[in-house]
């Protein structure tokens, strides 16, 4: 069953053509990969998924609903979060504070004005915010200011906020990007943890030990085109991604 189906996808800049006929299709439960050179259009390409661009032509699916036109806040409403690529969080709150946050936006649907006063007083969402902590393996970090963290703490406080509205579908930008290596491995291994929630992911990353750790299908962008799709193994020795990708080196 398809979760997540991009038919006919352009998007241009001026005299740009960032997208081209694009087509896409992400089974219900995958963790499917999105690769591609610099310039690929693979974030215009998100993008227009998530709402932060309208395509000059197409649709996008979410099941049997249209983000085509819908408002980032509403697609994110609807069961679709996403990572970025520089972690979106708020440096001058606590940890606790940054997931009680999108907690109660997923639960209430709108703030009122003197929501951070009901944050403090609402044991149930401070409680699931601090389970979310717990599950990424920041619980003893709760009351820290979240600016004072590392890259990767960061990256994996924002996976906290993501989880904490209980996604549908998990778009991820470059998940480990600035990350050292050990960094990278934990965030492997998080990301498997949580693969038992039957939460569909699709990953945008330029480092391919993280792809092919994670992906059970990969869609090659190149020039705003899709070149290729397969399984991890067959994308590795295709000719057409290894010259668009890496100008002819085997991956």
């Amino acid at each position: 069953m398809e979760i997540l189906k991009v038919s006919g996808v352009n998007k241009s800049f001026g005299g740009l053509r960032a997208l081209n006929n694009v087509n896409f299709a992400v089974e219900q439960g995958a963790v499917h990969a999105i690769i591609g050179p610099n310039g690929a259009g693979k974030s215009t390409f998100l993008n227009c998924m998530i709402g932060r661009l309208a395509p000059d032509t197409g649709t996008v699916m979410f099941g049997d609903i249209s983000l085509t036109g819908m408002k980032p806040y509403e697609i994110n409403q609807v069961g679709v979060s996403r990572v970025f690529q520089t972690p979106e969080i708020f440096a001058d709150l606590t940890l606790l504070e940054n997931v009680m946050i999108p907690t109660m936006a997923k639960r209430d649907g709108q703030f009122a004005l003197h929501a951070f006063r009901r944050l403090d007083q609402d044991t149930e969402i401070r409680d699931k915010a601090y389970h979310m902590l717990e599950d990424v393996g920041l619980a003893d970090k709760a009351e820290m200011h979240s600016g004072s963290l590392s890259r990767g703490d960061k990256r994996r406080l924002e996976l906290a906020m993501c989880l904490s509205q209980d996604p549908k579908l998990l778009l991820l930008d470059e998940p480990t990007a600035g990350m050292s290596r050990a960094d990278t491995n934990n965030t492997i291994d998080l990301l498997k943890r949580i693969g038992d929630r039957g939460i569909t992911k699709v990953i945008i990353e330029h480092d391919m030990h993280v792809v092919f750790s994670l992906a059970k299908k990969v869609t090659v962008l190149a020039q705003g085109t899709i070149i290729a799709e397969g399984k991890p193994e067959d994308i590795k020795g295709d000719p057409r991604v290894q010259e668009a990708y890496l100008g002819g080196a085997h991956l």
